[in-house]
């Protein structure tokens, strides 16, 4: 088998099952666990694939630039929003993580409703200034690839928060992986923030469920659960039931 017919069993076997084994693979096709391992570094490179030890996950299709991110599932992340948003109750404090979905959390929010948000994206900040809300910037470096701040400066003024909720973007649901993200400085922001929660909900637009990036957020028994819209008959949505995640389906 060529090695582009191989990529092409290998990315199928991924969305079917969530994983390949490289050993596995190549016990099928007869080859070298070389030679699928040198098809997986590929399509990892491409941003196909994640790798990981004996095998590959399926990567993240939510690891776009920012300004293409409203592009990327709208509806699905609509309908997780407007379940989410309905978490947020009169007088809670709320921490919202930066992205397109948290964005739509925004919008789902009665204007009216008073709360406290904080958040460390200027963009989610800014959706907020014709809203009831008092809002709360955190300041850093901005990354400016997810428009949030991180890094030290950010961490450090996330300790000296507190707040009942947290509503997490993660760029991977998956129930081997857990939550997942590309950036090793926006997921140790993330944990930063979800440490200073008293719940920690996690927005789970369908593109998201089941695959998988680079750098580990949280594992999933440290979050209060899972929001998402993908249905409970989803393999990934069973599996995190299974483990004893608890799941909010939208719809």
């Amino acid at each position: 088998m060529l090695a582009a017919a191989r990529k092409e069993l290998l990315l199928e076997r991924l969305r079917l099952n969530g994983r390949v084994e490289a050993k596995t693979i190549a016990a099928e096709l007869g080859i070298s666990p070389d030679s699928i391992r040198r098809d997986l570094r590929e399509l990892d490179a491409a941003g196909l694939a994640v790798r990981v030890y004996g095998g590959a996950l399926p990567a993240s299709p939510a690891v776009v630039a920012y300004a293409a991110r409203d592009t990327v599932a709208p509806d699905s992340k609509a309908r997780v929003a407007a379940k989410a948003a309905g978490l947020i109750r009169p007088g809670t404090t709320v921490i919202l993580d930066g992205g397109t979905t948290t964005g739509a959390v925004v919008a789902a929010l009665p204007k009216t409703l008073a709360c406290t948000v904080i958040t460390h994206s200027p963009t989610i900040a800014a959706a907020l200034l014709d809203h009831q809300a008092e809002v709360f910037l955190l300041g850093g470096r901005l990354f400016k690839h997810s428009a949030v701040t991180c890094g030290a400066a950010a961490a450090e003024a996330a300790a000296r928060i507190s707040a009942d909720l947290f509503l997490l973007g993660v760029t991977g649901v998956h129930a081997e992986a857990g939550l997942t993200t590309a950036d090793a400085d926006e997921a140790a922001m993330k944990r930063a923030l979800a440490a200073r929660a008293a719940d920690t909900w996690v927005l789970a637009s369908a593109e998201k469920v089941g695959a998988a990036s680079r750098y580990t957020v949280l594992p999933l028994g440290e979050v209060a659960g899972v929001i998402t819209d993908v249905g409970a008959q989803d393999a990934t949505a069973a599996a995190l039931m299974r483990g004893g995640v608890e799941v909010l389906f939208a719809s």
